[in-house]
């Protein structure tokens, strides 16, 4: 089987390879690396890359992931009118969040993903959700610390109180879920978004 991933940071690639061989053995998967993308997405909001992002979908020519979560929803959304799959990495780890708990905190590094992750959230059935930003996160991204921003991920998440469940809302962020320390339990999307989009591809 192979599945196509788009993604908006070449740091996503070794992640999802060693998933993919960790967790399901024979997936092929292809990546297509498009930074540009949500650098526009930041400055004229996800709606106005959706040129761009059909563009580069209809290139695909099969099931794609796509691992950007300010994109994936304008993604997703595109599917009928492509004629493939578009799967979005984030909505396996949202619905899981909403059968966790009811008091749900979205943190994220960039201020323009809340939008899209709340909405995804609300689309699978959540009514109370907070929003948090990692202070100085992105930065340390931006700069290739990655363990800097990993370590920024978990301090903010463990400064989180009175919710049920933690959604780290990039897929850059999964690393930072063993290093936290609160009893909050903290839901990341690359295991769980790679796997529900080769079981749809499966059962498709």
């Amino acid at each position: 089987m192979t599945l196509a991933l788009l993604h908006t940071s070449a740091v996503h690639v070794p992640v999802f390879d060693a998933l993919a061989e960790r967790e399901h053995p024979g997936a092929v998967l292809r990546h297509l690396v498009r930074p540009g993308l949500l650098e526009r997405a930041r400055e004229v909001g996800p709606e106005g890359v959706r040129d761009e992002v059909r563009e580069v979908l209809a290139g695909v020519g099969g099931p794609v992931l796509v691992t950007c979560s300010t994109i994936g929803g304008v993604a997703e959304s595109l599917a009928a009118e492509l004629g493939c799959a578009v799967h979005r990495v984030d909505r396996a780890m949202a619905a899981r969040a909403v059968v966790t708990g009811e008091r749900i905190v979205v943190l994220a590094a960039v201020e323009s993903t809340l939008g899209p992750s709340t909405r995804l959230l609300a689309e699978e059935g959540a009514e109370d959700v907070r929003t948090l930003v990692a202070p100085g996160a992105w930065e340390l991204f931006e700069a290739g610390d990655q363990g800097g921003y990993l370590r920024a991920v978990a301090a903010a998440a463990d400064g989180v109180t009175d919710a049920d469940v933690i959604v780290l809302a990039q897929a850059s962020m999964a690393g930072a879920a063993p290093l936290v320390r609160t009893r909050i339990p903290v839901l990341a999307s690359p295991a769980l978004g790679l796997a529900a989009a080769l079981a749809g591809e499966r059962t498709g």
